[in-house]
């Protein structure tokens, strides 16, 4: 009896303590050890010491890459580096972040399906996209405003992709030229496309892109104006900094009509994106409209020289139709949770777009990637390439290029290891037959 009660006391306090930890506000915490443990039955109380002692210790926050373990790691110390708003704007999906959420736990409901005696000495994590071998399947997707979250912004992860042969996707809404991110890169990327309610502005974004040597254009298609993101409108409102400095003019853009966002329209906010540079766009009042439809495609197809992709496809029918007009990529994709509150996982919505292109064009997939074994799940199910957006800024907010590497790296590795274990020994290998869902 006086051993049980020890035993509550100690939860009690380590319960206290934790609550009052920044840890705590981790997403990644509650997903591994730490939720095992207190949702255990058999947990000694000298475990709960030993954890109450390490956390008393440390507050949970690696302090170099080389310290993590995961790429869960970074998200701690990006919040931790990072002013409340900049980090919300990261974090942010619509609503309550529920599809955040559900491309996360997508990936916990496929199980995997090793082989054995198979010889996998040498592993070959190779993949070839539009005629290009890349070192591995992972793509760095595009994320705006990239200064936000360290001073060097995409050069930086540009650098990074270089140094570990990624291919990159850069945002129309990045915060360096494309002509300086190619040379920080030291190759081309693509350039993805948020089109404007002026043909004029959008067709000229492109040219731009196509005369700096992007191979392709990724017409984002999945984001409308008036995304309702609570988790950024509630980190403004905590964020007591004064911002005019960076500033000077904020378009409302995705959160359009939201009190005290629009201080200085359309222009001003362009001014600080650089692809925007030496463009008329006085008459630029949204980027992503709301009329955009197939027959925009076409026009754009038209235009387009080099590859067109669509990112943003999640239903067999859109997919077939993106065949139909010529398209020559697709890439899966809800905007990480942060177009529209679907509630459902792009690892879900995979399968059917597979079926709508047929094999005829190549398929990406992104959101919730964060393990290893998440874009083997990927590739296994027929995704020619698997996106990753958040993890690389998160190293970036927290170290900077070390730290966008550092995450690469480790993802690498992971998918490097679960190849091994599964007894695939190069991409090409990966099929339907080594995945299940859970039961």
């Amino acid at each position: 009896m006086q051993q049980n009660k020890q035993l509550t006391k100690t939860r009690r306090k380590f319960l206290s303590m934790l609550a009052a930890s920044p840890v705590l506000a981790a997403p990644g915490l509650f997903g591994s050890s730490l939720l095992k443990l207190m949702a255990g039955s058999e947990v000694t109380e000298g475990h709960f010491r030993g954890w109450l002692e390490a956390f008393q210790q440390s507050d949970g926050v690696i302090s170099s890459p080389e310290e993590a373990l995961d790429v869960f790691d970074f998200e701690p110390a990006a919040r931790k580096a990072l002013p409340p708003a900049h980090f919300g704007y990261l974090a942010t999906g619509v609503d309550d972040d529920g599809t955040v959420r559900a491309n996360r736990e997508g990936y916990s409901r496929m199980q995997i399906r090793p082989r054995r005696l198979v010889d996998v000495e040498k592993i070959d994590m190779s993949a070839r996209l539009f005629g290009t071998t890349w070192s591995s399947p992972l793509v760095i997707c595009p994320i705006g405003s990239e200064k936000a979250f360290h001073s060097e912004g995409v050069v930086a992860v540009a650098r990074a992709a270089r140094a570990k042969d990624h291919l990159q996707i850069l945002s129309s809404v990045t915060t360096s030229s494309v002509e300086d991110v190619i040379a920080a890169r030291g190759g081309p990327v693509w350039q993805q496309l948020y089109p404007t309610n002026v043909w004029e502005v959008s067709r000229a974004i492109v040219k731009r892109a196509e005369a700096a040597g992007c191979p392709a254009i990724a017409l984002t298609v999945d984001l409308q104006e008036g995304s309702n993101r609570e988790t950024l409108f509630r980190a403004q409102r905590v964020d007591k900094r004064e911002c005019s400095a960076c500033h000077s003019g904020s378009y409302t853009g995705f959160a359009r009509g939201k009190p005290g966002v629009n201080s200085g329209g359309f222009a001003q906010w362009a001014a600080r994106k650089p692809l925007f540079d030496g463009l008329d766009i006085s008459k630029v009042i949204a980027i992503a409209p709301n009329n955009m439809n197939w027959d925009f495609l076409k026009r754009l197809r038209d235009t387009v020289t080099v590859k067109l992709v669509l990112k943003g496809i999640v239903t067999r029918e859109d997919a077939q139709l993106a065949v139909e007009h010529g398209v020559d990529g697709l890439v899966v994709s809800n905007h990480g949770g942060r177009a529209e509150e679907t509630l459902r996982p792009t690892i879900e919505s995979l399968p059917e777009v597979l079926e709508g292109a047929a094999g005829k064009i190549p398929v990406i997939v992104d959101g919730g990637v964060r393990r290893g074994t998440d874009i083997f799940k990927a590739l296994a199910l027929g995704a020619t390439a698997v996106g990753v957006g958040r993890p690389p800024m998160w190293g970036l907010a927290a170290f900077g290029q070390p730290g966008v590497e550092a995450v690469l790296e480790i993802l690498r590795r992971e998918l490097r290891t679960i190849m091994r274990q599964a007894g695939t020994a190069s991409v090409d290998k990966i099929t339907k037959a080594y995945v299940l869902p859970s039961r």
